[in-house]
């Protein structure tokens, strides 16, 4: 019985059409190209991340993979329009799929807005899936593939331009991240759960200064926006679509209020009618509750009903109103021994954890690829001086190869890498938190130590842990001047400069 595919072919088309529904951050993305260029096949790094020194570097086995298929799926369609080959149908079909997705992928890198591509892109689609005379089996249309296609272009880039790393963990990271947008199984999430990802909250754990909000932004910038061929447009939401909340630097009552909104006169200073982040934030769009363990527990009440019912009311209003979007939420806590001691409830965290991520430590890195350093000490150099970083970076690596134990944990992780470089670049030095800490307990046994020398040790030593003015100022029960003061003192105001706007 002859068959659409010949038999050289199907290795080589089963691995695209499994490639092209592989998620990219995967292990399994290697093999499959290896499976389908054989001999052709160029090794390469076995992790997929990004090059610092060279952003622009190509991956030339998709090319290769695009070349070769272009002429096999000519000849698949040849013989389609004359056999009644069903059974091939579904391998030709995802070939076709990863086909036209990379055959469009410089239209979608350059489009800024400008759609018109389509036109070709749908004849492309009818040419290769609309057969004359036939009717094989298809749940897509051109309109929502189109539409998947520029959801996996700015997933990928969000998550390959900036979750980097070299290692295994920012590679589980990337994949996890790929996961939350897409979940495990592309095929189901172009079939159904399109509509449904915003359904479910986000939990983002991990230690302070790991990118916890560079993944949420990833996630919410990846979101799905239907296509409308008739205007040449996605139904994009408005350009503020992702609405962050720290909730370590607000009081109770302006938590309530920044989330769910307030009626005039529900509480002094209450002038006006206020839409709060849930009301603001469009069907496509995110709400970011950032340091979700600082949460007090009736607002934790509140928020709860809104993961249940997607039902909220303003402060001070009995009417009730309906959340539209998807709620991100991140913490450095360990809820687990935030709800053993009553601070967190247990069904919230059970309402949170449907998609849990957790973010890596520095140190976890280096562990497991010792290279990975010099790539992240090299971003966080270039993304300080910009076109300077080539000249600037050898003096920056050098200063903490010799100044630094090669042991060295990074307790403040990518935060405390960007303020070393900071502070070598401006003074030519920089005093750990560690160091600090060793000579601090040493002095403190001998009674060397001065009042203020205490105060400006320990405020040192809160602030590194939840790595904000707001939230050290509450802990320490002081005001926020008072904690920037201290530690201007002692580092010549360079911690935190990311914080300057708080």
């Amino acid at each position: 019985m002859s068959t659409a595919i010949r038999p050289g072919d199907r290795h080589f088309l089963a691995a695209v059409a499994a490639l092209a529904y592989a998620n990219p951050f995967s292990t399994e993305r290697e093999d499959l190209e290896r499976a389908a260029l054989g001999g052709e096949f160029l090794p390469g790094d076995p992790i997929w991340s990004v090059s610092v020194a060279d952003p622009a570097r190509p991956r030339p086995n998709i090319w290769r993979v695009q070349e070769k298929l272009g002429p096999v799926l000519d000849a698949v369609r040849a013989r389609l329009l004359t056999l009644d080959d069903a059974a091939d149908w579904p391998i030709y079909e995802e070939c076709v799929h990863s086909f036209l997705y990379q055959r469009y992928y410089e239209s979608f890198v350059q489009a800024n807005g400008n759609w018109s591509f389509y036109r070709k892109f749908a004849a492309d689609w009818d040419h290769y899936l609309r057969l004359p005379g036939k009717r094989y089996p298809s749940d897509l249309t051109v309109e929502h593939f189109f539409a998947c296609c520029w959801q996996l272009y700015r997933a990928f880039h969000r998550i390959f331009d900036h979750i980097i790393g070299s290692s295994r963990p920012a590679a589980r990271l990337r994949g996890s991240i790929w996961e939350s947008i897409f979940t495990c199984d592309l095929r189901r999430y172009r079939r159904v759960l399109w509509r449904r990802m915003g359904d479910f909250p986000t939990l983002i754990t991990g230690p302070s200064g790991t990118g916890k909000e560079l993944v949420a932004r990833a996630i919410a910038g990846a979101r799905y926006l239907p296509f409308l061929p008739g205007k040449l447009a996605f139904d994009a939401p408005p350009a503020e679509s992702f609405f962050a909340v720290n909730l370590a630097a607000l009081s109770p009552a302006l938590i309530e209020s920044e989330l769910f909104g307030h009626k005039r006169g529900s509480f002094t200073g209450a002038a006006a009618d206020r839409a709060g982040w849930l009301e603001a934030c469009p069907r496509q769009g995110s709400v970011f509750l950032d340091e979700l363990g600082e949460m007090e527990m009736p607002i934790q009440v509140k928020l709860l009903r809104v993961l249940e019912t997607r039902e909220y009311a303003a402060v001070g209003d009995v009417v009730t109103k309906r959340f539209e979007g998807k709620l991100i939420a991140a913490t450095n806590r360990d809820l687990a021994t935030e709800i053993a001691a009553g601070r967190f409830r247990e069904d919230l965290y059970y309402r949170l954890c449907a998609d849990l991520i957790t973010t890596p430590s520095l140190a976890s890195q280096i562990d497991d690829a010792p290279a990975a350093f010099p790539e992240l000490l090299f971003y966080m150099t270039r993304r300080t001086v910009g076109d300077e970083a080539d000249e600037v970076f050898p003096a920056v690596r050098d200063w903490i190869a010799t100044h630094l134990p090669a042991s060295y944990r990074w307790p403040g992780n990518y935060r405390e890498l960007e303020q070393c470089v900071r502070n070598v670049l401006i003074r030519q030095t920089y005093r750990p938190l560690s160091t600090a800490g060793d000579s601090f307990a040493d002095r403190l046994q001998k009674g060397e130590l001065t009042a203020e020398e205490v105060l400006v040790y320990y405020t040192e030593l809160v602030y590194r842990q939840c790595g904000s003015y707001v939230e050290t100022a509450r802990r320490l029960d002081v005001d926020r001047r008072t904690v920037k003061a201290r530690l201007k003192g002692l580092l010549g105001g360079l911690v935190a400069a990311a914080e300057d706007q708080e």
